[in-house]
């Protein structure tokens, strides 16, 4: 016993470098023991160093582990380190660069050592922003709450930091156009499946994950889950939003009608530049209306024709008697059959409603997507009419809530489907001036109809489009625009490449807010979904790389990830099931340790 006292307070000589010291200076020597403290060792590097300066956001980094020693209190003994640690003495805190939705870049001091979920909190703070919605993307400190002179405090301490807030709450000119043709567009779900492999790890530091001093990272928002935008105080965020939405149209990493890429661009047209087209007399803007009798029915019926998808099948859609009640749909063979047992009844509250519509072929359609034990049952809606449409449609969205049609916002939700057809339908009555040499559709719309259309074609149809938003104001310009991005098929949909078990080929896995996609890369068609409110647990496999997930009525899916680690897809399903724990009522209170349970695994431990 004796013996092994003597031995554990026997001194050795530890290296560490130290960053202020120059990459080409040697390690110091230092002559420690083993129940030395970590404050300790940094304490006496400072001596050694004879430098005076404030070292209080210094740490010591163990090169060979790639970790912190951020506990000052443990001892070498406990932290496992003995004579040939590499140690290095260096600020928590380094500047960054990070890329912006609307590509300016900020220079920034950020934390180095903390988990990067905790970086990028500190990161939003700094811009007073709503923190989760963000996440970091590599590309190879206290909250502020009060507003001074329309934006975040920070921001108007100086003439420059004034300068920062304007770059990042408007958008930037847009890039020449071969700068926006040398810029990185997907073009399969493949190449959109390498993009997600580059997320971080939240549950580790930048320096952990190789990020340096002075790197280059994309700052965007990662979970399509957005809590209430505020126009009056979320001006930096509701225009990244924007920029990341618009730049995900342009660049073909969501795919949009021709009919919805002429709005998009009109849109951009009334936000970038909203009085250049004022001189041009505009016709009002059509939009239909219904009677207030009908908008407020408690229940719908009419004939309208129906579609279930089947693989490689061709769209065929037959006619029946449908009945609208409460939060349900049933159809029937004719109208006068209505008295008897529905062919099919369906539920359609917790389901999925998107529009598949083009106002220029007369194609007005509903899809939903209905959960049921084994997956989701796609259905297709198609009605005959624009009035039919909105008020099926308006049913449909409120359903999806657990609301009825006798709720007060039946009214209201059919006006702004309404109105959002009117903004697709062109008005051949009241051309305004059909060319302007101003207008640079390069940067308007994506390269797929820069291909199919010459400028002089483009620049009218946009003018048209432009015609039924003109009158929005810059804030109702980029809600609109957001509005109409998030109401896409695709939208927030994040692909991976996996490969399910007992399985042989390579898969698409898709993961949105609220469910998983299963997607045949062969012929580009989803084979099966499943929602996170049907799943009973989801776990990892870390020694093989397995990701496992068992959903209601023993359904039992497992698959390895070939184009990102296992992590980041077990991050991004733990990441929105967090999200959905967030209300209304605790918007300012952020739990990252059960951040951390539902992403980490035991890597983060």
């Amino acid at each position: 016993l004796s013996l092994f006292l003597w031995l554990s307070m026997a001194s050795w000589d530890l290296s560490v470098s130290v960053e202020e010291l120059g990459v080409e200076a040697p390690p110091l020597k230092i002559s420690v023991t083993s129940d030395l403290h970590i404050g300790g060792v940094i304490l006496k590097v400072v001596e050694k160093t004879e430098i005076k300066k404030d070292w209080s956001d210094h740490a010591l980094w163990w090169e060979q582990k790639q970790q912190w020693l951020l506990k000052p209190s443990w001892t070498l003994d406990k932290c496992g380190i003995h004579a040939d640690a590499r140690l290095c003495l260096t600020p928590q805190h380094k500047p960054l660069r990070l890329v912006m939705p609307n590509l300016a870049t900020l220079r920034l001091r950020v934390c180095f050592s903390s988990p990067m979920f905790h970086t990028v909190i500190g990161i939003c703070k700094l811009l007073s922003e709503d923190m989760i919605g963000f996440s970091t993307r590599s590309e190879t400190a206290g909250s502020i709450d009060k507003l001074a002179n329309d934006m975040p405090a920070f921001f108007a301490n100086s003439p420059e930091t004034e300068a920062v807030y304007k770059m990042l709450s408007v958008s930037q000119p847009a890039p020449a156009p071969e700068t926006i043709a040398k810029m990185n567009r997907p073009t399969t779900k493949v190449d959109k499946a390498q993009i997600n492999s580059r997320w971080l790890d939240s549950s580790r530091s930048l320096l952990q994950q190789g990020v340096k001093e002075n790197d280059k990272l994309l700052f965007r928002f990662k979970y399509y889950s957005f809590h209430d935008l505020e126009p009056q105080s979320d001006a930096v965020r509701l225009t990244q939003l924007y920029e990341q939405a618009k730049w995900a149209i342009l660049l073909e990493e969501i795919d949009c009608t021709e009919e919805e890429m002429m709005l998009f661009a009109a849109l951009q047209v009334n936000k970038s530049t909203p009085r250049l087209w004022k001189r041009l007399a505009f016709a009002s803007r059509h939009i239909c209306t219904s009677s207030q009798d009908t908008m407020t029915a408690p229940e719908l019926h009419d004939y309208l024709k129906i579609f279930r998808p089947k693989k490689q099948t061709l769209k065929k859609y037959k006619q029946f008697w449908f009945t609208f009640k409460d939060m349900s749909i049933s159809y029937y063979k004719s109208k006068e059959e209505s008295c008897k047992e529905p062919i099919q009844q369906m539920n359609l509250k917790g389901c999925e409603v998107a529009p598949d519509v083009s106002v220029a072929t007369q194609k007005f359609c509903i899809r939903l997507l209905i959960p049921e034990p084994e997956g989701m049952n796609e259905v297709y809606l198609r009605c005959d009419n624009e009035q039919q449409y909105s008020k099926w449609m308006a049913a449909c969205r409120l359903a999806s809530k657990g609301k009825t049609l006798a709720d007060a916002s039946f009214s209201t939700e059919v006006q702004s489907i309404q109105s959002f057809l009117a903004m697709q339908r062109t008005s051949s009555s009241n051309k305004a001036a059909q060319t302007d040499e101003s207008i640079n559709t390069h940067s308007l719309v994506s390269p797929r109809y820069q291909k199919k259309y010459k400028p002089k074609q483009l620049t009218p149809r946009i003018l048209e489009a432009y015609q039924n938003v003109a009158q929005l104001s810059l804030t109702d310009t980029i809600l609109k625009f957001l509005q109409i991005w998030q109401a896409l098929p695709d939208f927030g949909l994040s692909y991976f490449i996996v490969r399910f078990k007992g399985c042989r080929k390579d898969e698409v896995l898709g993961i949105a807010n609220n469910r998983l996609i299963r997607i045949d890369l062969g012929v580009d068609e989803v084979v099966k979904t499943w929602r996170y409110n049907t799943m009973k647990q989801w776990n990892v496999n870390w020694d093989i790389k397995q990701v496992a997930i068992e959903f209601n009525g023993n359904v039992n899916i497992a698959f390895g990830c070939v184009t990102a680690n296992c992590k980041i897809v077990h991050e991004y399903i733990g990441g929105y099931i967090f999200m959905s724990t967030r209300s209304r009522e605790k918007n300012n209170t952020l739990n990252e340790e059960l951040f951390h349970q539902l992403t980490g695994g035991h890597e983060a431990l």
